[in-house]
């Protein structure tokens, strides 16, 4: 350590940088994190995960009172919106578990390098006035908002994810610009606080990449929630005038154009990796087409000593995936076998129903070969009905030869808690058979997904 600094520097500290650096720490390696922002945690926890799931949650609460919900469990009463003790919430959430990292750095010991970190060589670092020397060095900078070319983000009428959390006021009309998680997510947090809400998505379907009759349930549901869409379609303009903004549209593989009068846009198309500025090229590393850095299975770079983890390496963009990784590079680091099957990481949309995937889609699995496919409605479920939950089902995709499970999904109020036993289920091997035979509470949302592995088989009890 004569010549370094740190025996591991990792750059962000996001839900990847922060667990790296905590999991290294642990491990008895000195560690430094340098972190811009003025609270730790990135961007899921400051301004993306968890204060839209404040709002996703505090929203579905209004709605479930003031809508007249509550009226058919026979709960009434006068229920109004404060907007301003909501935002207050979710910045209390937000500010516990900030403070929570830091006092977790300093149980770990770990030194958090306040700035922005610049490579000025392969093992050095320039952080203000500061040149940080390291023997390994993380690169966890995370991931941007992506901009939509010709449309400027005021953070007022236009806003991105960071600026839809903040509207100091409902909107009338909320365009939301992409049909992904982000922009349903927070589309429904304002749909249900009142907003007409229009979803303009270039392709065809909201939700891309996700299991296709999956898709095509939430888009129903959704649809009968409130939201407007406008599938196959592209945005070519938006121009705020006065008290809203004019959205240009016009149908994706061409047509005439038309005008949508909004309140205020959300532009919600992706992300991109955070790696401009980092002065890679002085490192020795370069980034793909996409702007990301490659690694190896192990998460090193081409350069000796240089690893990355996270939303600037390929693989989903998901704070669970980062924080996986953290553990496992830093595990690496320390001569032990840190690992992420990358071929089993869920993913949730945290709408009302939620939506949960982990594995192939029945799409990519028939691609594959022969697939046997048990599907169990949430109508039929005991607690799903009871509770006046009946929206979604359970799906669950086997091999048809060794019954081996290929994929799950699923729509239903629990789905986000309850792909955790999938995920589980999967990495250990299992087939239908052993999920089908093993006893699930009663009764249970979590039946569905018994009954689905039965179905694979044939044989579900309830339907």
């Amino acid at each position: 350590m004569a010549d370094y600094d740190f025996d591991v520097l990792v750059i962000g500290a996001g839900p990847g940088g922060y667990v790296a650096a905590i999991r290294a720490a642990q491990l008895g390696l000195k560690t430094g994190c340098v972190e811009s922002r003025e609270t730790l945690g990135g961007t899921c926890l400051n301004v993306g995960c968890i204060p839209s799931k404040a709002l996703l949650h505090a929203s579905e609460l209004f709605e479930e009172a003031a809508h007249g919900h509550f009226d058919q469990w026979g709960i009434s009463g006068q229920f109004t919106l404060d907007l301003t003790k909501m935002h207050a919430g979710r910045k209390d959430a937000v500010g516990g578990l900030t403070k929570g990292i830091e006092f977790l750095f300093k149980k770990n010991k770990v030194e958090w390098i306040k700035g922005q970190g610049t490579f000025t060589g392969k093992d050095t670092v320039q952080v203000g006035d500061r040149t940080v020397k390291a023997k390994n060095i993380v690169i966890a900078t995370g991931s941007s908002v992506t901009q939509l070319p010709g449309m400027t983000i005021d953070q007022q009428r236009i806003v991105d994810s960071t600026g839809a959390l903040e509207l100091p006021e409902v909107p009338s009309h909320l365009v939301v610009i992409g049909g992904g998680v982000i922009g349903l997510e927070l589309g429904s947090v304002w749909r249900r606080l009142g907003a007409k809400v229009t979803v303009v998505e270039f392709l065809d379907q909201i939700l891309p990449g996700m299991d296709e009759e999956v898709r095509k349930e939430a888009n129903k549901i959704f649809k009968k929630q409130g939201f407007e869409y406008r599938l196959g379609t592209k945005v070519t303009g938006a121009q705020v005038n006065g008290g809203g903004v004019a959205v240009t549209i016009e149908p994706a593989k061409g047509g005439a154009a038309e005008t949508i009068e909004a309140s205020h846009v959300l532009v919600a198309i992706g992300r991109r990796a955070n790696t401009e500025g980092l002065g890679l090229d002085a490192a020795g590393l370069q980034v793909n087409n996409r702007g990301q850095i490659e690694i190896d299975h192990d998460f090193r770079t081409a350069v000796p000593g240089i690893w990355a983890i996270g939303d600037v390496v390929p693989g989903p963009m998901l704070a669970h995936k980062a924080e996986d990784e953290g553990i496992a590079v830093a595990e690496n680091i320390a001569g032990l076998t840190g690992i992420v099957n990358h071929a089993i990481i869920p993913s949730v949309v945290y709408t009302t129903p939620e939506i949960a995937g982990v594995g192939l889609t029945e799409e990519q699995a028939k691609a594959n070969g022969e697939v046997k496919v048990g599907k169990f409605p949430m109508l039929a479920n005991s607690r799903a009905k009871t509770n006046k939950e009946p929206d979604g089902f359970v799906k669950v995709i086997a091999d048809a030869r060794t019954d081996r499970v290929l994929g799950v999904w699923m729509i239903n109020t629990l789905a986000g808690t309850m792909i955790a036993q999938a995920a589980q289920a999967m990495e250990f091997g299992a087939t239908s058979e052993d999920i089908a035979y093993t006893c699930h509470a009663h009764p249970t949302h979590a039946e569905a997904f018994k009954e689905a592995a039965m179905a694979v088989r044939g044989k579900p009890i309830h339907v």
